[in-house]
Parts: structure tokens; C-alpha cells; sequence
């Protein structure tokens, strides 16, 4: 076969499994089709497929199309990447500012903590610290990806919740969203290569002055215009953290954060937003699944996902607890707010994988941390649900917060 037709073996796979397993298992309910998708892509990884198909698995995923899939997933994640970012509303984050500032620092700190003690538990054994890591980029590094809020995961499932639009929902994503800040700023602090410090210094003193006349431009522009800025703008913030020695990733936050959702319209990029989901990232899940493997731990990575489970879960129930007590929520409310923050989705898998190209994990600690997102996700909607029927019934969930 030529290049082109395993190619599109591969793209028939990673569409049609996933599909298939979600709506004849139909497993909406506890895993939606994101969820599934992130599985499947583990699944057709070397881990499963490549152990029971090893030849099959070496003849679809051969080098070429690994390169293409790559270069496909790359554009996805940096376009889901950079929504994230515009997703951000930081008026109402200033609104509230006591309430959010409270919530969202002890919804990432305590399990912050938690995440740290497990690293540092796990660097007493071989195979899970990197080999350019030094001791405190492995610890905060675990230590963040047991913290992270999948931002734009958690828009799926407060919209599946049907309280998206409502006050509960609205406060969530506010903490959400200092978090979403919060955790790039630490993956910058981790990756600060001192070596390139200069470069690094360079790049934000630019994207700073840069961003006072892409803001002028853009204002200026028709929407159709902009959105074809927006891209430009986008590949260049990326191409100049990269360069930088930050990661593409972190550039494509940023050139989102510094865009105003009105300057497209809501419609606009809730479409682009299901079409980068549908298009593209299922290509994404399946290249960062090509990625995980066994070897490295063996089956010690399910209990080390396990711990991590622990430590993210039980840290985002503690920390969400002790926000309720100090601004007196009513009953119910931290828990629903934990269980939701504590969902990790995509930008779980998007923080690994730079830690994991970094070298400051191992592809073991890579596994693990994919299995735990994979868990934490697939527990919020069934845990959740019930416990919103019965704040809903006591008049909770309308409640706007002060």
C-alpha cells in the first residue's frame, strides 16, 4: 500500500472505533464521546494494540503516517489551545474577585500539595522521574497535573448538565479560569530554561508590547478579517514561545487570552470550538495515545494512576470544602464545585505531553497521568448528576453567589 491509503487506514480508525464504542455501548452517560475518544486513543496506542497486533500496529503506524498524524494534531491542539484561552472572562473574574480568588486558589493548591507529596514519593523508584528533570520540575510538574481544570471539558459537561448558563455554572467557570492562568504560568515556570532566559525575558517583553497593537488592530477589523488575524496571530505567538524554549503550547494559550470573545461572536466560536472537536482533536487523542507505554513501570502504572487519582480527587474535594466553609456555601454546593473542578479532560493530556517532550517525565509517569485524566472524567457525570438533582430540588443551582 502506498503512504496515502495506510494513511487513511489509520484516519479510519481512530474516527470510526470511538464511534462505534460510544453509541452502541452508548456510554454517554458516564463517558461522553470525548471521554471515549481520549480511551480508544490509548487503546490503539502500542500499550494494547501495538502488544496484541504488534506487526499490524508497526505496518498502520509506521513513521510517515506517525509524522503526518503529528503535524495534523499539532494545528488541533493549538487552535482548541487558543479557544481555551479565549474562553476566559476576566471582567466577571474581577467582579468577584474575593469569591473567585479564594475558590480557585485552594481548588489548585491543596491537591497542588496533595500531587507533590505522590512525586516525591515516586521519586524514590526508578523510571517515573525524567532524565532532564531536576527534582523540583518533576514535583511541581505531577504536582500541577494532579491540579488541572479542563476548562474547555468542563464547558462540555455544564452544558450537558444543563447549568452552563445558570449562576452554579457561571461561578465554576470563573474558578476554572483563574486556575486555567494559574497552571500555564506554573508550566512556564517549569520549563524556564535558564540557559535561554534571555530568549524567554525577550519573548514576553514582546508578546507584551505586541499585544497593545494586535488588540488596536483587531478592533479595527471586519470579522471576517479577523479571524484570519486571529491565525496569524496564533502561529506567531506559538512559533515565538517555542523559540523561546516555552512550547508551542503555551503561546497558543497566551495569543487567547489577549483576544475578546465578541470581537467573533459566541455562535461563531462555540462552531469553531465543535468543529476543531469533531475535525481535529480525535487525531490528537490518538497521537498522544501512540505515545503511552507499558514497558516503562509495567503494570505498576495503574496503581501509580491510581495514587495520582487519589491525590487529585481527594485535593479538589479538600480544597473546594475548606472555600465553602470560609465563604459559608450552602450545603452540597463544595461538593458538586469539587467534583466538577476536579475533571481533567484534554488539558491534562496537553500538560503531559509537554512535560513528557521536555523530558521531565518518563512515557510510565506519561501513562499513568493519561489514565488518571481518563478516570477522573469518566467519574464527574455519574457522581455529579445525582448530586445536582438534589440541589436543584432544594432550590440551590439558581442561586447566584455573592
Amino acid at each position: 500500500m502506498s503512504t496515502t491509503e495506510i494513511f487513511l487506514l489509520a484516519m479510519l480508525l481512530i474516527f470510526v472505533t470511538p464511534y462505534l464504542v460510544w453509541r452502541l455501548g452508548k456510554t454517554d452517560y458516564f463517558a461522553p464521546l470525548v471521554v471515549v475518544q481520549i480511551i480508544m486513543g490509548i487503546v490503539l496506542g502500542p500499550g494494547v494494540m501495538g502488544a496484541l497486533f504488534p506487526d499490524y500496529h508497526k505496518f498502520i503506524f509506521n513513521p510517515d503516517v506517525t509524522k503526518t498524524l503529528n503535524g495534523i494534531s499539532q494545528w488541533g491542539v493549538m487552535l482548541f489551545v487558543m479557544l481555551a484561552g479565549v474562553e476566559l472572562d476576566l471582567k466577571k473574574v474581577w467582579q468577584y474577585r474575593r469569591e473567585s480568588a479564594t475558590t480557585a486558589g485552594l481548588s489548585l493548591g491543596v491537591p497542588l500539595v496533595f500531587g507533590c507529596g505522590a512525586a516525591l514519593l515516586l521519586m524514590n523508584y526508578q523510571g517515573w522521574i525524567g532524565a532532564k528533570a531536576a527534582n523540583w520540575q518533576f514535583m511541581l510538574g505531577t504536582g500541577m497535573a494532579c491540579a488541572v481544570t479542563a476548562l474547555p471539558v468542563l464547558v462540555l459537561l455544564l452544558e450537558k448538565l444543563d447549568i452552563l448558563r445558570q449562576p452554579m455554572g457561571q461561578r465554576i467557570m470563573r474558578y476554572a479560569s483563574l486556575d486555567d492562568v494559574a497552571i500555564w504560568g506554573v508550566l512556564a515556570l517549569i520549563m524556564l530554561d535558564w540557559e535561554r532566559v534571555g530568549r524567554q525575558a525577550g519573548f514576553l517583553v514582546a508578546f507584551t508590547l505586541l499585544t497593545f497593537a494586535f488588540r488596536r488592530l483587531m478592533a479595527r477589523l471586519e470579522q471576517s478579517d479577523r479571524w484570519y488575524v486571529a491565525l496569524i496571530w496564533l502561529i506567531a505567538c506559538s512559533f515565538g514561545a517555542d523559540w523561546a524554549g516555552l512550547h508551542f503550547m503555551v503561546g497558543a494559550f497566551l495569543a487567547g487570552v489577549v483576544m475578546d470573545s465578541e470581537w467573533f461572536g459566541i455562535e461563531n466560536l462555540d462552531r469553531l470550538f465543535n468543529s476543531v472537536l469533531l475535525v481535529l482533536m480525535p487525531v490528537f487523542f490518538l497521537s498522544t495515545g501512540l505515545r503511552t507505554k507499558w514497558d516503562m513501570g509495567g503494570y505498576s502504572v495503574f496503581f501509580v494512576a491510581g495514587l495520582l487519582l487519589v491525590a487529585s480527587v481527594g485535593g479538589k474535594l479538600a480544597g473546594a470544602h475548606i472555600a465553602g466553609k470560609i465563604l459559608k456555601w450552602k450545603d452540597g454546593e463544595a461538593s458538586i464545585i469539587g467534583w466538577l473542578l476536579q475533571s481533567k479532560g484534554l488539558i491534562e493530556i496537553v500538560f503531559a505531553n509537554i512535560l513528557l517532550d521536555k523530558q521531565i517525565i518518563t512515557n510510565g509517569t506519561f501513562t499513568a497521568l493519561l489514565l488518571m485524566a481518563a478516570g477522573s472524567t469518566m467519574l464527574t457525570i455519574p457522581i455529579v448528576h445525582p448530586k445536582l438533582n438534589r440541589a436543584q430540588n432544594r432550590g440551590l443551582v439558581g442561586q447566584a453567589s455573592s
